[in-house]
């Protein structure tokens, strides 16, 4: 009789959270978008619901990092307008083609801001960050920092001149701002200099051990190539820690002190936005849990 009391019950409550890749918020989407990301999701979604399966399909727009500053600072607007006109944009092309979303959030949200700052302070508070100061590149004539896409330089590894300051789109190695060759910045032109400055960091390194198991090991059939491929050449390098911080005025603030003038870097920032969109839905629904056993609250339901 437990056995089968325990049947039902994990049978009632299997659910099912579809997310997919939170579009940046700084352009329209394109063909390739659709196709390689939201038709497909979306055709699962309806898949599932098909099955009277309880499925909630979650969406969103990435608004913050340096891309949305530059596009500011180019159309001589802020960045919250940015985000605005685009986000708009991007949920009307979602609901014109009619992906089914549950919810369509964005991260600009205050239940996102409030849910990132919390999952930063709880890992600081475990003590799982690093805490550096660097020398980092400065932009004397701009008088602020340049975080990643505000630099741009030669590939060290490549020798492709067009590298950014955290990544090279030519081999598609991970950088850091200060291994380009001859950097210069986005904002200016001019050469930076370098001027210390303090953030925190993830100990990626602490975790190689079971990150290479489980990505070498476990999804080296059933990932994409070029993803295996990108993760696989990290792994090969040595992974090393990385910033969760950056010096912008435009993002989630970090909540500790000694930390006014940065927020969370967007890598760390974003992912959240599943989370935050999910608790936006349930709140929104006046949902305990996640979707309730209210007929008129179930993701199945509404459908």
């Amino acid at each position: 009789m437990d056995n089968q009391q325990s049947s039902i019950v994990n049978h009632q409550f299997k659910r099912y959270t579809v997310t997919s890749a939170l579009p940046y918020a700084n352009g329209p989407i394109h063909i390739g978008h659709l196709a390689g990301v939201y038709i497909p999701a979306d055709i699962y979604v309806r898949y599932l619901r098909s099955k009277g399966e309880d499925v909630l399909f979650i969406g969103g727009s990435d608004e913050h990092g340096v891309p949305i500053t530059i596009k500011a600072k180019k159309e001589g607007i802020t960045p919250q307008q940015v985000v605005d006109k685009y986000h708009g944009i991007i949920k009307k092309s979602f609901e014109e083609l009619g992906i089914s979303f549950d919810i369509y959030s964005r991260t600009s949200n205050p239940v996102h801001h409030k849910t990132a700052s919390e999952f930063f302070k709880t890992l600081y508070d475990k003590g799982e960050f690093i805490e550096q100061t660097s020398m980092q590149l400065y932009d004397e004539e701009h008088k602020q920092f340049l975080a990643d896409r505000y630099v741009t330089g030669t590939c060290p590894h490549c020798g492709n001149e067009r590298a950014y300051g955290d990544q090279c789109e030519n081999c598609g190695t991970s950088l850091n701002a200060t291994d380009l060759i001859n950097p210069k910045s986005a904002l200016s032109g001019n050469i930076p200099v370098l001027k210390e400055t303090k953030h925190w960091f993830l100990p990626l390194d602490k975790y190689e051990t079971w990150l290479r198991e489980w990505i070498l090991k476990e999804h080296k059939d059933d990932w994409k190539t070029n993803v295996y491929g990108q993760c696989k050449s990290w792994l090969d390098q040595g992974l090393q820690p990385r910033a969760v911080t950056r010096d912008l005025d435009w993002g989630v603030k970090v909540p500790i002190e000694g930390a006014e003038g940065k927020v969370l870097y967007v890598w760390f920032d974003a992912p959240i936005g599943y989370i935050s969109a999910t608790k936006e839905w349930a709140e929104k629904k006046n949902v305990e849990g996640f979707c309730g056993r209210k007929e008129d609250t179930c993701g199945t339901a509404l459908r």
